[in-house]
Protein backbone atom coordinates (compact mmCIF):
# COMPACT_ATOMS: atom_id res chain seq x y z
CA UNK A 1 0.00 0.00 0.00
CA UNK A 2 0.92 3.81 -0.84
CA UNK A 3 1.47 6.30 1.58
CA UNK A 4 2.40 9.78 0.81
CA UNK A 5 3.94 12.55 2.93
CA UNK A 6 3.39 15.98 1.82
CA UNK A 7 6.13 17.26 3.45
CA UNK A 8 10.01 16.51 5.31
CA UNK A 9 9.15 15.02 9.36
CA UNK A 10 11.71 13.55 11.47
CA UNK A 11 13.00 10.24 10.02
CA UNK A 12 11.72 7.86 12.60
CA UNK A 13 8.08 8.33 11.12
CA UNK A 14 9.32 7.18 7.87
CA UNK A 15 10.59 3.94 9.56
CA UNK A 16 7.15 3.08 11.41
CA UNK A 17 5.56 3.10 8.07
CA UNK A 18 8.35 1.19 6.24
CA UNK A 19 8.75 -1.68 9.01
CA UNK A 20 4.86 -2.35 8.58
CA UNK A 21 5.50 -2.82 4.59
CA UNK A 22 4.12 0.33 3.11
CA UNK A 23 5.44 1.93 0.13
CA UNK A 24 6.56 5.79 1.33
CA UNK A 25 6.63 8.78 -0.94
CA UNK A 26 8.34 11.62 0.08
CA UNK A 27 7.65 15.13 -1.22
CA UNK A 28 11.08 15.72 -3.03
CA UNK A 29 10.78 19.64 -2.52
CA UNK A 30 11.93 21.49 0.75
CA UNK A 31 8.75 23.52 0.17
CA UNK A 32 5.08 23.25 0.24
CA UNK A 33 2.99 21.93 -2.16
CA UNK A 34 0.75 24.00 -3.97
CA UNK A 35 -2.49 22.78 -4.47
CA UNK A 36 -2.59 21.58 -7.99
CA UNK A 37 1.23 19.83 -6.96
CA UNK A 38 -0.95 18.44 -3.93
CA UNK A 39 -3.50 17.02 -6.20
CA UNK A 40 -0.73 15.09 -8.74
CA UNK A 41 1.23 13.97 -5.28
CA UNK A 42 -2.29 12.07 -3.38
CA UNK A 43 -3.15 10.32 -6.37
CA UNK A 44 -3.76 6.94 -5.57
CA UNK A 45 -2.32 7.21 -1.88
CA UNK A 46 -4.15 4.69 0.11
CA UNK A 47 -3.13 7.31 3.27
CA UNK A 48 -2.06 10.91 3.48
CA UNK A 49 0.20 12.22 6.38
CA UNK A 50 0.37 15.68 5.92
CA UNK A 51 1.25 18.72 7.79
CA UNK A 52 -1.29 21.59 9.39
CA UNK A 53 -0.51 24.68 6.42
CA UNK A 54 -1.63 21.47 3.71
CA UNK A 55 -5.28 22.15 2.68
CA UNK A 56 -6.63 18.87 2.25
CA UNK A 57 -10.08 20.08 0.35
CA UNK A 58 -12.81 18.22 -1.16
CA UNK A 59 -10.87 18.15 -4.19
CA UNK A 60 -7.63 16.50 -2.90
CA UNK A 61 -10.03 13.63 -1.22
CA UNK A 62 -11.33 13.25 -4.46
CA UNK A 63 -8.06 13.36 -6.35
CA UNK A 64 -6.70 11.01 -4.32
CA UNK A 65 -8.91 7.92 -5.81
CA UNK A 66 -11.16 5.82 -3.88
CA UNK A 67 -7.87 3.62 -1.70
CA UNK A 68 -7.69 6.59 0.42
CA UNK A 69 -8.37 5.10 3.93
CA UNK A 70 -7.35 7.62 6.30
CA UNK A 71 -5.68 11.05 6.70
CA UNK A 72 -2.48 11.47 9.43
CA UNK A 73 -2.46 15.22 10.08
CA UNK A 74 1.14 15.50 11.84
CA UNK A 75 0.15 18.10 14.51
CA UNK A 76 -2.61 18.31 17.23
CA UNK A 77 -5.17 20.69 14.73
CA UNK A 78 -6.49 19.35 12.00
CA UNK A 79 -8.41 22.76 10.44
CA UNK A 80 -6.79 22.10 7.50
CA UNK A 81 -8.89 19.23 6.28
CA UNK A 82 -12.35 19.34 5.08
CA UNK A 83 -13.95 16.74 7.34
CA UNK A 84 -17.27 16.62 5.82
CA UNK A 85 -16.00 15.29 2.69
CA UNK A 86 -13.44 12.64 5.21
CA UNK A 87 -17.03 11.11 6.68
CA UNK A 88 -18.86 10.96 3.37
CA UNK A 89 -15.49 8.62 1.99
CA UNK A 90 -15.65 6.85 5.88
CA UNK A 91 -11.59 8.13 5.56
CA UNK A 92 -10.77 7.99 8.92
CA UNK A 93 -8.73 11.18 10.30
CA UNK A 94 -5.95 11.05 12.98
CA UNK A 95 -3.78 13.80 14.66
CA UNK A 96 -1.03 13.61 16.76
CA UNK A 97 -1.59 14.80 20.21
CA UNK A 98 1.93 14.35 21.83
CA UNK A 99 1.64 14.37 25.90
CA UNK A 100 5.12 16.13 25.04
CA UNK A 101 3.77 18.68 23.19
CA UNK A 102 1.70 19.84 25.71
CA UNK A 103 4.36 20.81 27.70
CA UNK A 104 6.45 22.20 25.25
CA UNK A 105 3.91 24.67 24.45
CA UNK A 106 2.88 25.79 27.77
CA UNK A 107 6.44 26.48 28.64
CA UNK A 108 6.34 28.68 25.06
CA UNK A 109 3.55 30.17 26.28
CA UNK A 110 5.19 31.06 29.77
CA UNK A 111 8.26 32.48 28.01
CA UNK A 112 5.91 34.66 25.69
CA UNK A 113 4.83 36.06 28.45
CA UNK A 114 7.91 37.02 30.29
CA UNK A 115 9.43 38.23 27.01
CA UNK A 116 6.86 40.35 26.88
CA UNK A 117 6.61 41.46 30.67
CA UNK A 118 10.87 41.89 30.49
CA UNK A 119 10.93 43.50 27.02
CA UNK A 120 13.41 40.89 26.38
CA UNK A 121 12.92 41.07 22.83
CA UNK A 122 13.34 45.10 23.13
CA UNK A 123 16.52 44.72 25.17
CA UNK A 124 17.99 41.95 22.70
CA UNK A 125 18.05 44.07 19.84
CA UNK A 126 18.71 47.37 21.32
CA UNK A 127 22.09 45.86 22.80
CA UNK A 128 22.97 44.25 19.21
CA UNK A 129 22.78 47.35 17.79
CA UNK A 130 25.51 48.45 19.66
CA UNK A 131 23.27 50.96 21.54
CA UNK A 132 24.19 50.16 25.00
CA UNK A 133 26.23 52.73 27.40
CA UNK A 134 25.88 51.06 30.38
CA UNK A 135 23.42 50.33 33.33
CA UNK A 136 20.67 53.31 33.52
CA UNK A 137 17.80 53.11 36.00
CA UNK A 138 15.47 53.40 33.87
CA UNK A 139 15.86 51.56 30.50
CA UNK A 140 13.62 48.83 29.20
CA UNK A 141 11.32 49.32 32.21
CA UNK A 142 9.28 45.86 32.59
CA UNK A 143 6.61 44.66 35.03
CA UNK A 144 6.44 41.76 37.07
CA UNK A 145 4.53 38.65 37.36
CA UNK A 146 3.61 38.10 41.22
CA UNK A 147 0.22 39.40 42.06
CA UNK A 148 -1.03 39.60 38.27
CA UNK A 149 -3.87 38.18 36.83
CA UNK A 150 -3.52 35.75 33.78
CA UNK A 151 -6.79 34.52 32.05
CA UNK A 152 -6.70 31.53 30.72
CA UNK A 153 -9.21 30.67 27.93
CA UNK A 154 -9.51 27.20 27.22
CA UNK A 155 -8.19 24.54 29.63
CA UNK A 156 -7.06 21.46 28.06
CA UNK A 157 -4.30 20.04 28.43
CA UNK A 158 -2.10 22.91 27.64
CA UNK A 159 -4.41 25.37 29.40
CA UNK A 160 -3.82 23.55 32.23
CA UNK A 161 -0.12 23.33 32.24
CA UNK A 162 -0.12 26.87 32.03
CA UNK A 163 -2.22 27.27 34.85
CA UNK A 164 -0.13 25.30 36.96
CA UNK A 165 3.27 27.32 35.75
CA UNK A 166 1.12 30.69 36.12
CA UNK A 167 0.83 29.92 39.71
CA UNK A 168 4.44 28.97 40.47
CA UNK A 169 4.96 32.42 39.04
CA UNK A 170 2.73 33.84 41.86
CA UNK A 171 0.32 34.88 39.43
CA UNK A 172 -3.71 34.99 39.96
CA UNK A 173 -4.91 32.54 37.68
CA UNK A 174 -8.44 32.91 35.94
CA UNK A 175 -9.95 30.66 32.97
CA UNK A 176 -12.89 30.04 30.91
CA UNK A 177 -13.84 26.87 29.04
CA UNK A 178 -17.30 25.75 27.72
CA UNK A 179 -17.69 23.43 30.88
CA UNK A 180 -16.36 24.58 34.12
CA UNK A 181 -14.35 22.55 35.99
CA UNK A 182 -14.41 22.44 39.87
CA UNK A 183 -12.07 19.87 40.33
CA UNK A 184 -9.18 21.66 38.09
CA UNK A 185 -10.45 24.88 40.28
CA UNK A 186 -9.56 23.40 43.19
CA UNK A 187 -6.74 21.12 42.36
CA UNK A 188 -4.84 24.13 40.94
CA UNK A 189 -6.50 27.19 42.81
CA UNK A 190 -8.21 28.79 39.56
CA UNK A 191 -11.43 30.34 39.74
CA UNK A 192 -13.57 30.67 36.73
CA UNK A 193 -15.26 33.42 34.99
CA UNK A 194 -17.55 34.22 32.31
CA UNK A 195 -15.19 35.31 28.88
CA UNK A 196 -16.41 38.47 29.31
CA UNK A 197 -15.21 38.76 32.93
CA UNK A 198 -11.82 37.46 32.28
CA UNK A 199 -11.50 39.70 29.52
CA UNK A 200 -12.16 42.67 31.98
CA UNK A 201 -10.14 41.13 34.94
CA UNK A 202 -6.93 39.76 33.16
CA UNK A 203 -3.59 41.78 32.51
CA UNK A 204 -2.61 38.88 30.60
CA UNK A 205 -4.61 36.47 28.13
CA UNK A 206 -3.40 33.25 26.89
CA UNK A 207 -5.08 31.77 24.20
CA UNK A 208 -5.47 28.05 24.45
CA UNK A 209 -8.47 26.99 21.95
CA UNK A 210 -9.03 24.89 18.67
CA UNK A 211 -9.77 26.65 16.12
CA UNK A 212 -13.74 26.01 15.04
CA UNK A 213 -16.76 28.54 14.09
CA UNK A 214 -17.42 29.38 17.23
CA UNK A 215 -13.23 30.72 18.04
CA UNK A 216 -12.97 31.85 14.67
CA UNK A 217 -12.30 35.82 15.26
CA UNK A 218 -13.03 35.23 18.72
CA UNK A 219 -10.87 37.84 19.65
CA UNK A 220 -12.18 40.86 17.36
CA UNK A 221 -12.55 44.72 18.01
CA UNK A 222 -15.44 43.96 20.18
CA UNK A 223 -13.80 42.14 22.35
CA UNK A 224 -10.30 43.37 22.04
CA UNK A 225 -12.39 46.71 23.89
CA UNK A 226 -13.11 44.53 26.76
CA UNK A 227 -10.11 43.69 27.62
CA UNK A 228 -8.30 45.82 30.96
CA UNK A 229 -6.32 48.43 29.54
CA UNK A 230 -2.36 47.97 28.93
CA UNK A 231 -2.97 44.49 29.41
CA UNK A 232 -0.80 41.33 27.19
CA UNK A 233 -2.17 39.41 24.61
CA UNK A 234 -0.47 35.81 23.99
CA UNK A 235 -1.79 33.26 21.36
CA UNK A 236 -0.09 29.82 20.85
CA UNK A 237 -3.21 28.46 19.61
CA UNK A 238 -4.26 28.91 16.05
CA UNK A 239 -3.83 31.78 14.01
CA UNK A 240 -7.64 32.67 12.76
CA UNK A 241 -8.59 32.52 16.57
CA UNK A 242 -7.63 36.04 16.59
CA UNK A 243 -8.58 39.29 14.05
CA UNK A 244 -4.99 40.64 12.90
CA UNK A 245 -6.14 43.96 11.67
CA UNK A 246 -8.01 44.60 14.83
CA UNK A 247 -5.06 43.72 17.10
CA UNK A 248 -2.90 46.06 16.01
CA UNK A 249 -5.68 48.83 16.31
CA UNK A 250 -5.32 48.27 20.09
CA UNK A 251 -1.67 47.93 20.14
CA UNK A 252 -1.37 51.10 18.14
CA UNK A 253 -4.06 52.71 20.48
CA UNK A 254 -2.11 51.76 23.49
CA UNK A 255 -5.59 49.96 24.79
CA UNK A 256 -2.60 46.40 25.13
CA UNK A 257 0.56 46.73 26.31
CA UNK A 258 1.80 43.94 24.08
CA UNK A 259 1.38 40.62 21.96
CA UNK A 260 3.01 37.81 21.88
CA UNK A 261 2.16 35.21 18.14
CA UNK A 262 3.83 32.24 17.68
CA UNK A 263 0.24 31.42 14.97
CA UNK A 264 -1.16 33.77 12.69
CA UNK A 265 -4.12 34.87 10.73
CA UNK A 266 -3.00 34.42 7.39
CA UNK A 267 0.09 31.73 8.02
CA UNK A 268 2.61 32.02 6.82
CA UNK A 269 2.31 35.12 5.89
CA UNK A 270 2.87 37.69 8.78
CA UNK A 271 0.56 41.44 8.97
CA UNK A 272 3.58 43.51 8.51
CA UNK A 273 2.36 45.92 10.62
CA UNK A 274 2.53 43.54 13.30
CA UNK A 275 6.55 43.01 12.16
CA UNK A 276 6.98 47.51 12.65
CA UNK A 277 5.47 46.94 16.32
CA UNK A 278 8.21 47.38 19.52
CA UNK A 279 5.59 45.78 21.75
CA UNK A 280 5.20 42.65 19.73
CA UNK A 281 6.90 39.87 19.70
CA UNK A 282 6.79 37.25 16.82
CA UNK A 283 7.77 33.97 16.89
CA UNK A 284 7.71 31.16 13.56
CA UNK A 285 4.86 28.26 15.10
CA UNK A 286 7.52 26.97 17.00
CA UNK A 287 5.85 26.38 20.33
CA UNK A 288 6.23 22.88 19.80
CA UNK A 289 9.61 22.68 18.86
CA UNK A 290 11.73 20.31 20.39
CA UNK A 291 13.42 17.12 19.29
CA UNK A 292 11.40 14.71 21.64
CA UNK A 293 8.28 16.25 20.60
CA UNK A 294 8.61 16.11 16.71
CA UNK A 295 10.17 12.26 16.95
CA UNK A 296 7.12 11.71 19.17
CA UNK A 297 4.48 13.34 16.90
CA UNK A 298 5.87 11.38 13.69
CA UNK A 299 5.70 8.09 15.63
CA UNK A 300 2.50 8.83 16.64
CA UNK A 301 1.27 9.58 12.97
CA UNK A 302 2.42 6.77 11.24
CA UNK A 303 1.09 4.45 14.19
CA UNK A 304 -2.13 5.76 13.12
CA UNK A 305 -1.80 5.68 9.68
CA UNK A 306 -0.31 1.42 10.05
CA UNK A 307 -3.35 0.70 12.28
CA UNK A 308 -6.10 2.24 9.61
CA UNK A 309 -4.69 0.42 6.79
CA UNK A 310 -4.49 -2.61 9.07
CA UNK A 311 -8.08 -1.91 9.51
CA UNK A 312 -7.97 -1.46 12.99
CA UNK A 313 -9.04 1.62 15.15
CA UNK A 314 -6.47 4.14 15.17
CA UNK A 315 -5.61 5.31 18.63
CA UNK A 316 -5.84 9.34 17.76
CA UNK A 317 -9.07 9.05 16.09
CA UNK A 318 -10.64 12.61 15.00
CA UNK A 319 -14.16 12.23 16.52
Amino acid sequence: MKVVVTSKIPRVGIDVLEDAGFTVVGNPSERLLSPLELKDFVHGADGILCLLLDKIDREIIKEAGKNLKIIANYGVGFDNIDMAAAKERNILVTNTPSPLSSQAVAEFAIALILSLLKRIVEGDEFARKGNFGGWRPEIFLGENLEGKTLGIVGLGRIGCLVAKMGKALGLRVIYNKRTRDSCLEKEFGLEYMSFDNLLYESDIVSLHVPLTKETEHLINTETLEKMKDHSFLINTSRGRVVDEGALVEALKSGKLAGAALDVYEYEPLINPELCGLPNVVLTPHIASSVRAVRDEMAIMAGKNIVEALNRKTPPNLVK
